[in-house]
């Protein structure tokens, strides 16, 4: 079977959680229409996601092995094999979905801190002396980054009249780093303006659905 990976970088409970309402509905959706396809889910603050550094690589971004990794103290072997560990279930994985809230204009530190754990030399990129690659166009793949904000994102104000329109950095951040490993197709869902007085969370929830046809079609 082909394999989509949810991914929670939210600490609240899912009816709690306004990225996590969006996403479900999208994942009964796809799920309902492409019954070959399993989920996996991996909750970024209920799951263990380490804390990556220098004790754990042996070069950059490639994990220590051999005689250095039996040198560890163990708390920084599991760490290791932690890290491998989530490399993996991330390149097995067909479809990514991702719910997060907006965080100061970007997402919460958890998903990078994961995205430090599995990005990795030999394993999804490359580095070497001609430079650094991706390596994951070994298949196609395709994400989803399920976003809920206060506000409307890109905004323009009078004190901001140019800065408004590239503050959305969670977007365009994940949108960098999954093309440079080889993620071609990446889609936003934006549930935005959830503290808008004419918006709100259920209306904008019901925007964010009529949405989904469309993103089913791009994600399948």
């Amino acid at each position: 079977m082909k394999k989509i990976l949810y991914i929670i970088a939210n600490s609240k409970i899912e009816e709690h959680s306004t990225c996590q309402r969006a996403a479900r509905m999208f994942l009964n959706a796809f799920l309902e229409n492409n019954p070959e396809y399993e989920l996996e889910t991996l909750n970024l603050y209920e799951d263990e996601i380490p804390e990556p550094n220098h004790r754990h690589f042996v070069s950059r971004a490639e994990l220590v092995s051999g005689s250095d990794f039996e040198a560890l103290a163990e708390k920084d072997k599991a760490t290791v094999h932690r890290m491998a560990e989530l490399c993996q279930l991330f390149k097995s994985a067909d479809r990514y979905v991702i719910a997060s809230p907006m965080w100061t204009l970007s997402f919460p530190y958890k998903l990078k801190q994961f995205l430090d754990c599995i990005i990795l030399n030999t394993q999804t990129i490359s580095i070497s002396p001609k430079g650094v690659k991706g390596l994951l166009h070994d298949k196609e793949r395709k994400s989803l980054y399920v976003q809920s904000s206060a506000a409307m994102y890109p905004f323009t104000t009078i004190e901001l009249p140019l800065i408004g329109s590239r503050v959305n950095h969670g977007v365009t951040y994940l949108e960098d780093v999954f093309l440079f490993l080889g993620i071609k197709s990446i889609h936003p869902l934006l549930i935005q303006g959830t503290e808008i007085d004419d918006v709100g969370v259920e209306l904008a929830l019901l925007k964010g659905a009529k949405e989904i046809p469309r993103l089913l079609k791009e994600f399948k």
